[in-house]
């Protein structure tokens, strides 16, 4: 049992990590946003600010990951979206959250990083147009989901791929001690 100092020290860590992702989900949201994507599919994006959210769902805890999940959706609405992009972007989030959390709860070693990554890329286009069909109060937006489906396969595997690099080089910073109980 760690004492009450170490409990405090790695629940400050772990606010601090959770800042730290918390704001390079943001800026990796906003560079995304600078990033020409020439498809004509309604909601497809690269994904970038996933990255942080899927290593977030491997080095702490689901409610860590969650709370970096709603900090980066509602930074990133304010700073460049309206309500209606809030609101397909929260949706997308939290279905993807509760995908990939579902999956790594399941157990981390039956699955790998780029499954969990593309079930989260597929879950959150499903999200966004269930909310846009929901807000639209129309079915006609489910004909993008053949293509976001493979637009969220894609972007999973990028995704997967960079948070398998990221993993190892992070676990090498002091300020990761104690937090990835397995290898990635």
């Amino acid at each position: 049992m760690p004492s009450l100092h170490e409990q405090a020290h790695l629940s400050l860590k772990r606010t601090v990590i959770i800042a730290i992702f918390s704001a390079v989900a943001v800026v990796l949201s906003l560079i995304e946003s600078l990033i020409p994507v020439n498809v004509s599919i309604p909601g497809a994006k690269l994904g970038l600010a996933n990255i942080m959210i899927l290593t977030c769902l491997y080095f702490l805890r689901g409610r860590d990951a969650f709370m970096v999940v709603i900090l980066k959706t509602v930074l990133s609405s304010f700073i460049l979206g309206t309500f209606s992009t809030f609101l397909f972007s929260i949706s997308g989030a939290l279905l993807s959250f509760l995908a990939m959390w579902g999956l790594l709860s399941l157990g981390r070693e039956h699955f790998s990083m780029i499954s969990v990554s593309i079930v989260g890329g597929i879950s959150h286009n499903i999200g966004q147009l269930g909310a846009a069909s929901l807000y639209l109060k129309t079915t006609k937006v489910m004909s993008y989901l053949p293509l976001l489906l493979i637009a969220g396969i894609l972007t999973g595997i990028a995704v997967g791929i960079a948070v398998r690099y990221l993993i190892p080089s992070l676990s090498k910073l002091s300020l990761f001690e104690g937090f990835l109980t397995k290898p990635a």
